[in-house]
């Protein structure tokens, strides 16, 4: 018997839209602000890449727990779990900083602190993203699955967008106003969700013939998950030296290289967010042919950032890289959801949570260690990662679907 479909009512986005946002600025700020937050507590670039690195890892391997615990508890609370994670761990996190900066603490010390408490945040703030999908997942049809996950991406983007702004604005009251509100608006949707979300109905998160784990390695899928992890290798390796790039070569204070690193990230946050609301609704293309596209944006990206020299160079680079990214990941989401069962959308969904999370994982390692011998190095890295990924990809559609 075909599965009956009850198709996202306009509430039910707008929650999952405001929780996902709030993470998606809590994040942003992060990004934003941490490059001249760790040198004004003297990390260098290598410790403060490696605490995005370390924390995306344990990201990664919570994320596909968190949503097989969704199927079977339920989508609602392990949403809710994910955010007061975040908050709680926004706070702790952002309070190590502030004894760092008020020399309370510093050195190796100092780093250990921060990559425990960061880490400990990631446990928990991993839960929201596979649940939240597999909600959207759970109450959409195979026809409007791919269209279902562009507009669940918009959150992300529009968090993407608002939060270096919001960045920007809060870093003329210190460089940690940004992080404390980032804690205040995901406990503000965590009640929202807790208030105003319907629960995800019993049937729907139970199997009556349970299947065999979910892995990575499942032929149905792995391409996806490959493609994901590779980009976010390629972005990540751009976005966590970003600051360095811009301090470095525009001569900026804290503050300054803060509120342009944030200017960078909302310019390609505005083109993933356009991607999404547009190409994404518009045309009509395999998940694959997105993600190859998406992929081929990035690319030209990287390049362009590569050999920038200045802001308005950069800028141009940044927003190619915000429409492969719009292009790239909700066709991943989408493409992974319809080629598993019903029953295994929660696994599925972790684990395409999971990948930008092992992305981080290399790409900050990586790109902060070349960043030392030589800036361009970074972004020529994730060029080199880009093309790979999409000479692969491109091999494997053209065997699946030749013409």
């Amino acid at each position: 018997m075909t599965k009956q479909y009850k198709q996202l009512d306009i509430r039910q986005t707008s929650v999952l839209i405001m929780g996902l946002m709030a993470t998606g600025i809590g994040q942003s700020l992060v990004f934003a602000i941490l490059a001249p937050l760790g040198r004004e507590v003297a990390l260098s670039e290598l410790q403060i890449t490696s605490i995005i690195a370390v924390s995306a890892l344990i990201f990664a391997l919570a994320s596909p727990h968190w949503g097989r615990v969704s199927d079977r508890v339920g989508r609602k609370p392990i949403i809710i779990t994910g955010l007061a994670g975040y908050t709680v761990g926004t706070v702790l996190f952002t309070s190590v900083l502030y004894a760092g900066l008020a020399g309370m603490m510093s050195g190796l010390l100092l780093y250990a602190v921060l990559m425990i408490t960061r880490c400990s945040q990631s446990i928990i703030m991993s839960a929201t993203g596979p649940a939240s999908t597999a909600y959207a997942a759970d109450n959409s049809s195979p026809s409007m699955r791919t269209k279902t996950m562009a507009r669940l991406g918009t959150a992300n983007s529009m968090g993407m967008i608002l939060g270096p702004a919001v960045s920007g604005a809060l870093a003329t009251f210190g460089l940690l106003a940004p992080l404390y509100f980032a804690a205040g608006l995901s406990a503000l949707a965590g009640f929202v969700v807790w208030r105003m979300l319907p629960p995800t109905p019993k049937q729907d998160l139970t199997s009556r013939n349970p299947r065999k784990r979910l892995r990575f390695t499942d032929p149905r899928i792995r391409h996806y998950l490959a493609g994901a992890v590779g980009l976010f290798i390629g972005f990540s390796a751009i976005q966590q030296t970003l600051g360095f790039l811009l301090q470095d070569k525009l001569s900026l204070s804290g503050i300054e290289t803060a509120q342009l690193t944030g200017a960078a990230l909302m310019i390609s946050a505005l083109f993933t967010f356009n991607a999404q609301v547009t190409l994404m609704q518009r045309l009509r293309l395999r998940a694959t042919q997105f993600l190859r596209l998406g992929l081929l944006s990035l690319l030209i990206g990287a390049c362009i950032v590569a050999g920038s020299e200045r802001f308005a160079v950069l800028a141009v680079g940044m927003a190619f890289m915000g429409n492969g990214l719009g292009l790239a990941m909700p066709a991943v989401a989408a493409g992974a959801s319809l080629a598993v069962s019903t029953e295994e959308q929660g696994a599925v969904a972790g684990m395409v949570s999971a990948c930008p999370a092992m992305g981080f994982v290399v790409g900050p390692i990586c790109a902060g260690a070349l960043y030392q011998i030589h800036g361009p190095l970074a972004a020529l890295f994730s060029a080199g990662v880009f093309l790979l990924v999409l000479v692969v990809l491109s091999l494997h559609d053209r065997h699946t679907h030749p013409r």
